[in-house]
This record gives C-alpha cells, sequence and structure tokens, in this order.
C-alpha cells in the first residue's frame, strides 16, 4: 500500500499535512464497505515522539477554504463519513488515492451512521452533484459582486482613479469580504477578474481602460448608479466582533529594551569600591554615577580646570591605551565617560509585559527584512528576528497572508538554532512596515530593511 498524507480540517491548519498513513483496503473495498471500518494506519503524527526528535516545527500556515453554506448541503448535498480518529485528529482528509475507476476523496469526520452523514452539511460528498456545483458557482457570483460593490461604495474614491485593476482586488475587494468566506474568482463563473470588469462595464458601472500594455485601470465609476447606491453595507457578524474584542482585551505590547553594560575583567578594580563585580550589568546612568564617584573620592579632579579629571593607575589601565600609558595624564569628563562604556561588555534588558525583565549578553538582533530571488526571478520578502520582540512567526505569517493576500511560509532561518524566518512571495516591505511600526508600535531603531519597501511609480 502507498502512504498517504492526512490533512487537518479542524486543527487551526487548514489543509496543512499532519500526519502519514498507510491505507488498510483499497477504494474499491472502502466503496464496498460503506466507508466503514478502519480505513488506515497512522504512522507518523503531528507532536509525537518522532516530531519531537527532530527540529519541532510547526505546519506551514495555508488559507482556510471557504466552507459550504449549510442550506445547500443540507438539500442537495450527498455526503459519506468514515469512524473517526480519538484525541486531536478527529477530523482528516485521506485524498489521493487514484485507482483505475477514477479518483476518490475520503472525509473523515465523526462517528455518524450513513444517513445521518448524508444530512450533515459539515460532509464534503464523494461524488458532488453538478447542481450543487453550480449552486457554489452562483454563491461565489453573488459574494464577488458583493464585494465589488462594497468596496466601490466605502473605499475607494475619486482621487484614487485610475487604480490597477490588480490593487482594485488585492487592496479593496478582499478587504470587503465578509468574515469566514473567501473571496476566489476561479470558482466563479467569470473564472477572471477581467472578465468579471467587463460585465460590470457593460452594465455602465465602471471603465476601465489599458493604460498601458497589458495592464488594466478602472478609470471611472458611477457612484449614481442605482447598484452601488441601493447596496446596504453589511453588519459585522457577532462572531467576528466577539473576536476583534477578545483582540482587544489582549493586544500586543512591545517589549522594554534597555542598554545594558557589563563589567570585564580588565576593569573589576575600578568597579569593585562600589560593590560591582565581574559581569555585573549596570545601566549607561549607573556607569556614569560610579565614575563621577570614584574620581571625587580619590581626589582626581583637576583643581585648575574642574573639566579636567587626573588619571591614576587604575583608570590608566582601564581606559588608556598602551601607547598612551605614559602620555596621557588627564582627560575631560566626557571624553572619560565615553572610554570606559566603549571597554564594557555590551547586554541589554528585555522586559516583556507581565513578565520578570531578561538580561542577555551583547547586542539585540533588529528584526531583519531581506528581499530575495526565486525561482523564474520571483521576489520573495523574509523576516527574521521576530522572537527577540515577542512575536510568533507562525502569527505574523497568517495576519501577512490576509493582508498582502500572498502565500506565506515558515521555516527555520539559517545559522540559528531554533530561530525562524517568515517567508512572503513578492515585496512586501510595505505590509510589513505598517504591521510592525503602527500596530506593533515598535521602534524604527529595531527594525533594518524597511527602505527596501517598492517605491511608488511615477505618474505622467
Amino acid at each position: 500500500m502507498e502512504p498517504v498524507f492526512l490533512h487537518a480540517t479542524s486543527t487551526g491548519y487548514h489543509g496543512a499535512p499532519v500526519a502519514i498513513g498507510v491505507a488498510a483496503m483499497s477504494t474499491a473495498e472502502m466503496l464496498t464497505s460503506g466507508l466503514k471500518g478502519r480505513g488506515f494506519s497512522v504512522l507518523h503524527t503531528y507532536r509525537d515522539h518522532l516530531w519531537q526528535s527532530g527540529d519541532k516545527s510547526s505546519p506551514p500556515s495555508m488559507a482556510p477554504l471557504a466552507l459550504d453554506p449549510p442550506d445547500l448541503s443540507e438539500e442537495k448535498g450527498s455526503a459519506q463519513a468514515a469512524p473517526a480518529l480519538q484525541g486531536d485528529m478527529r477530523r482528516l482528509t485521506l485524498a489521493e488515492e487514484n485507482q483505475e475507476n477514477g479518483e476518490v476523496q475520503q472525509q473523515m469526520c465523526g462517528e455518524k451512521s450513513l444517513p445521518e452523514a448524508s444530512k450533515d452539511p459539515s460532509v464534503r460528498g464523494l461524488n458532488p452533484d453538478p447542481t450543487d456545483s453550480r449552486a457554489l458557482q452562483e454563491q461565489m457570483d453573488e459574494l464577488l459582486q458583493r464585494c465589488f460593490l462594497h468596496a466601490l461604495k466605502c473605499q475607494v474614491k475619486k482621487a484614487d482613479l485610475p487604480l490597477l485593476t490588480s490593487t482594485f482586488l488585492g487592496s479593496h475587494m478582499f478587504s470587503c469580504c465578509p468574515a469566514g468566506q473567501q473571496l476566489d474568482i476561479k470558482r466563479s463563473s467569470y473564472k477572471k477578474l477581467s472578465k468579471f470588469l467587463q460585465q460590470m462595464q457593460q452594465e455602465q458601472i465602471i471603465q476601465v481602460e489599458e493604460l498601458s500594455r497589458g495592464v488594466e485601470s478602472i478609470v471611472a465609476v458611477d457612484w449614481k448608479h442605482p447598484r452601488i447606491t441601493s447596496f446596504v453595507i453589511p453588519e459585522p457578524s457577532p462572531t467576528s466582533q466577539t473576536i476583534q474584542e477578545g483582540s482587544r482585551e489582549q493586544p500586543y505590547h512591545p517589549p522594554d529594551i534597555k542598554p545594558l553594560y557589563c563589567v570585564p575583567a580588565s576593569m573589576t578594580l575600578l568597579f569593585q569600591e562600589s560593590g560591582h563585580k565581574k559581569g555585573s550589568a549596570l545601566e549607561g546612568g549607573e556607569v556614569r554615577t560610579i565614575i563621577v564617584s570614584y574620581a571625587k573620592k580619590n581626589d582626581l579632579v583637576d583643581a585648575d580646570n574642574k573639566n579636567l579629571v587626573k588619571l591614576d593607575p587604575i583608570l590608566c589601565d582601564c581606559i588608556l591605551e598602551k601607547n598612551e600609558q605614559h602620555t596621557v595624564t588627564t582627560l575631560p569628563w566626557d571624553s572619560l565617560l565615553s572610554r570606559c562604556l566603549e571597554r564594557l561588555q555590551p547586554a541589554y534588558q528585555v522586559t516583556f509585559p507581565g513578565q520578570e525583565p531578561i538580561v542577555k549578553k551583547g547586542k539585540i538582533c533588529p528584526i531583519d527584512i531581506t528581499l530575495a530571488q526565486r525561482a523564474s526571478n520571483k521576489k520573495v520578502t523574509v523576516v527574521r528576528n521576530l522572537e527577540a520582540y515577542g512575536l510568533d512567526p507562525c502569527s505574523v505569517a497568517a495576519i501577512l497572508q490576509q493582508r498582502c493576500q500572498a502565500s506565506t511560509t515558515v521555516t527555520p532561518a539559517p545559522g540559528s538554532k531554533d530561530g525562524l524566518q517568515v517567508q512572503i512571495q513578492g515585496n512586501q516591505v510595505h505590509h510589513l512596515s505598517r504591521l510592525l511600526l503602527e500596530d506593533y508600535q515598535l521602534p524604527r531603531k529595531y527594525i533594518q530593511g524597511l527602505e527596501k519597501a517598492p517605491k511608488p511609480s511615477r505618474k505622467k
């Protein structure tokens, strides 16, 4: 038997493989048994012992599939169900078993009898009715026109014209899609955006022109058209409101980051009088106070010029170069302090809301945004070091996937032991800039690569 991949449908990783198994019977036997009994044997699952012995990576974030509406499924859907696996793997799909009589897809759901399963709207049929396909196509057409009218009425202004059709789809129509639904033009009767916009142009709602070769733009909109004026803006669903309220209860707060200075072995004599030893972490203000106190206590302030400090043997050993030992006898205060800070070892303290401060040696690595070339000369945006600022790479990838309407992946970062990196198709630095600076309120000094955002094209 060939090994098969099992895909999650209710674990939060929509469509991502979360297990590997071996089919226990052929497709013909499955159909003969009415899809009852043990369909396959699981060999390896997400979060099992084999997973724990590896890099412990998570399944990739994938866009959720649009579910069939309950009323259509109840009236026209013909579905069959098989017994469920126990535990977290309650709903899995056994896909891609090709036989001579065709391809069959088996959906693993909760334990139900065959008549009950045929009425369950959450179960997809093995042989979808053509009438069902037409109904789904009509539903997608309706959603497409709803998002089109919503975008024109609420988002697009006259000053935005001419507007690229691709921008209109990605930045306006997708954002008007109701929560829990996914806009997919390929599943509509139009199949292509250009064909849909041509239909809207025939109805004299918009005017589309090819301003440059192969690139179409919306150049005019009739905002007084009856279809736009009569369109009623839908209210957000209670579910989406609950999610938004929940997110407001626990918003992301950037960590408090303070630069620190650690005392090296070569400077312990200078700091031991103040009660500090090798490895002690100090803030810049504390270092300044200790140096000033040391100079005054040992009567090192020049009597003729209060701005100069005489160097005793300890200060000479701590802050002077070898060739300066016998030539430099005094230093101004600012030079003394800057030299002292340069010879201390860098460190930093990170404090996340509600947690104890964490002190780490070295300098904190900024969030790194880079552009890379992939197959067919396509650009991708790569983001690293999100974890240092309390950001979950998988959550960031999911947000960017929705905002950019582009595929995202989370992979181990090269050269890092446990770090992850997020990769987004295309140059998405502009979206990243808004997310990190405006939404997450991270200081710009901790982000590098923002200058790589695409420059706006100049209008002729």
